[in-house]
């Protein structure tokens, strides 16, 4: 039964097992709040430099409303959401990167034929005395539920942008980044050379990662001894990324034995063994949203089998073939083809191959060798072919280089001995004046330097 001296719920999100409000205590929860503004300090990391990110876009799009949403918040379960992260493109304009962006819009308004003036729709940090109770009834968006947001003061200082009530926002009719392609295109490509601010932030991801392989192997003892001792690695790595920054950058691989094979292996529940291979594929995503892409292939033991070397050691040769081709001036593609030739070449020397030319080692390596890396892990995806996959390198352009090795556990077309080995070699890097920049060369990659390092770790 309704209690008859409960308040309206009515715009609130409340669960079905909220205790009812009285008229008495929602006087009192009204009352006697010190003011409590944020620092005067505060400003978001990006500041000064999303205002030339906005003007860049307003010159694609003269005389156009643009509309880019932050995104709404998902369920998980039947009142749980999942974790919010603000959509890539908001972000990148707007520099704002917290859970607290549920639903915001940035809308660029046409302000004459050559400009556009950006206003920040958002929602508040809610009165504690105008009689809605948001702040501490509503389980989405109250303060004592989820936390503080600034008022709309508060979020103009903090941002740049002029800001206003999300509620006066309506339904604007214009370019919107969800569903125009050409927008998402431009948005895209936008992104593909990062600048200096960008790519420190992306260093920072690559030194957190290091930091999170280092504490993986440190625990091998104790993942060899736990039944899901993939899952152990992954709650290891995640740990570091959840105290370093906003969490992961995509869900951890951590694929040992045949498990390697598979490519995007995230169930990550299974038993290592001490004579296998673990290939753990993770980034760190910092708090401004950029994520390294990193993937080490390390002994179990502490050190490699001679098959497992021999694996290995290809991989490693295309990895470095792929490096050298990055140039300015360079086809995109180049360094994939450098890295297939030194595959496909190896492969006809081990007599799984008949020869080298064609495609056939695809069969074994399944996908290409590397991607623009940013505050998405596959970034700029929605550029166009010839502004990405099919153009040239430019320097400021960060990029993974990820050859790779699958060899399937049920493959009759490979003696036993290389059955269920999955090697894949991945690191970061930045398009110079001069060539690439390796950002992840804190991590070992050659055998020796990777028994040496997992030794040293393990001893101490």
């Amino acid at each position: 039964m309704t209690d008859p001296h409960s308040r309206p719920t009515a715009g609130l999100n409340i669960g079905s097992h909220d205790l009812p409000v009285s008229p008495e205590l929602s006087r009192f929860m009204a009352s006697d709040w010190v003011a409590s503004p944020l620092p005067e300090s505060d400003r978001i990391p990006a500041y000064a430099l999303t205002p030339a990110r906005r003007a860049r876009l307003s010159a694609r799009f003269p005389g156009e409303r643009l509309i880019i949403p932050a995104g709404e918040l998902r369920a998980r379960t039947h009142d749980c959401d999942y974790r919010f992260r603000p959509d890539t493109a908001y972000a990148w304009l707007t520099g704002l990167t917290g859970e607290d962006q549920v639903g915001h819009v940035l809308v660029l308004e046409p302000a004459g034929p050559h400009a556009h003036e950006a206003v920040l729709y958002l929602r508040p940090r809610s009165s504690r005395s105008d009689g809605t109770e948001e702040f501490y009834r509503d389980r989405r968006y109250g303060e004592f539920w989820v936390g503080r947001r600034p008022d709309l003061a508060e979020a103009e200082r903090l941002s740049g942008i002029r800001c206003a009530h999300l509620d006066t926002l309506g339904s604007p009719s214009g370019r919107h980044a969800s569903t125009d392609a050409e927008l998402g295109i431009v948005l895209s490509e936008l992104r593909l050379v990062k600048d200096a601010w960008e790519v420190e932030q992306l260093q920072l991801a690559v030194d957190h990662t290091t930091a999170g392989f280092e504490d993986v192997v440190r625990d091998l003892p104790r993942a060899l001894a736990h039944p899901r001792g993939e899952r152990w690695i992954e709650g290891v790595f995640n740990r570091r990324a959840r105290a370093e920054g906003n969490g992961t950058g995509y869900e951890t691989i951590a694929a040992s034995g045949a498990h390697a094979c598979v490519l995007h292996w995230i169930r990550n529940d299974g038993r290592l063994r001490g004579d296998e291979l673990l290939l753990l594929d993770a980034g760190v995503e910092t708090d401004s949203l950029y994520t390294a892409d990193i993937t080490r292939t390390l002994p179990l033991s502490g050190r490699f089998s001679p098959v497992q070397r021999q694996v290995y050691e290809l991989v490693l040769a295309a990895q470095d073939a792929g490096m050298a081709a990055l140039r300015p001036g360079a086809s995109f593609r180049d360094f994939h083809r450098a890295g297939m030739r030194v595959i496909a070449e190896g492969l006809a020397e081990w007599g799984v191959l008949k020869h080298a030319e064609g495609d056939l080692h695809r069969r074994y390596t399944l996908c290409s060798s590397g991607h623009m890396l940013g505050l998405d892990v596959h970034d700029c995806a929605q550029a166009r072919a010839d502004a990405y996959l099919d153009g040239i390198l430019e320097e400021g352009q960060v990029l993974t280089v990820e050859p790779g090795l699958y060899l399937q556990p049920d493959d009759e077309t490979l003696p036993p001995e290389l059955r269920g080995i999955g090697v894949r070699i991945e690191d970061d890097l930045v398009i110079t004046a001069e060539g690439a920049r390796l950002m992840s060369g804190a991590l070992p990659r050659t055998v020796a330097g990777i028994e040496e390092w997992m030794g040293n770790l393990l001893e101490g």
